[in-house]
């Protein structure tokens, strides 16, 4: 991933020994993960004006990220076929009911979870490392993944 290769290039610039390098390219996958998971959950749980981008955005491009697919997991027979088609034809037409299969089933509450199991799981990597105000800002950055609003 670019932040995996990101996290990884800056161990590499510094001269970080292998075991370091390996570290935080693994800190950088985990970070990625969690990013975009939020990035997902962000497309059905904030204002356009907060994320720059119109909600739904995603499902209207034809694509199906997390949140929608945890409604499909365990949303009800008919939500699950709203939802098909409403990722197989594009567009907003179908925001109303895509929205309300995604509160209804906790899929934001869910999305939202697994990204900061992901960020922990960064966090934990860096525990390799040896403690620095530098381990303490990538923490940081980890945590900040996971609470942005846009």
């Amino acid at each position: 991933t670019l932040f995996e290769a990101g996290a990884q290039l800056g161990a590499v610039l510094c001269g970080a020994g292998a075991e370091q390098e390996k570290a935080l390219a693994a800190y950088g996958r985990h970070l990625g993960i969690a990013f975009q998971i939020i990035d997902d959950a962000l497309d059905y749980s904030s204002s356009d004006k907060e994320i720059g981008k119109n909600i739904g955005d995603d499902l209207a491009e034809g694509k199906p990220t997390l949140p929608v697919l945890r409604a499909m997991q365990v949303g009800t027979v008919v939500q699950q076929q709203a939802l098909r088609d409403a990722i197989e034809q594009g567009g907003r037409d179908r925001i109303d009911v895509v929205m309300n299969a995604i509160e209804s089933t906790d899929a934001i509450e869910y999305t939202s979870r697994l990204a900061k199991e992901e960020a922990e799981k960064a966090k934990a990597v860096l525990e390799q490392l040896p403690p620095s105000i530098y381990r303490d800002a990538l923490a940081a950055v980890a945590n900040f993944a996971v609470q942005r609003r846009s």
